[in-house]
């Protein structure tokens, strides 16, 4: 569950060469994690009436993270 097979093929008629499982629970895990810091920075946005730029650099900010952190987990 979870896995992606990617076919890295050696162009000969024979096909795949080699085959390489790669694991998405972490993505799915920080796809989630995202969608809770947008309900829960939805709520702090209200109480501490932020505007949308503020909003805006929150979210971008959130979004450069947790690609850095997704791509250090992948190695």
């Amino acid at each position: 569950m979870g896995r992606i097979l990617v076919c890295e093929c050696s162009g000969e008629a024979g096909g795949c060469a080699e085959a390489v499982a790669m694991d998405n629970g972490g993505l799915i895990l920080l796809i989630f994690l995202a969608f809770l810091f947008v309900w829960g920075l939805n709520r702090v946005r209200r109480s501490l009436r932020f505007g949308p730029v503020a909003y805006t650099g929150i979210m971008v900010t959130f979004v450069i993270v947790m690609l850095a952190v997704y791509t250090q987990s992948i190695r």
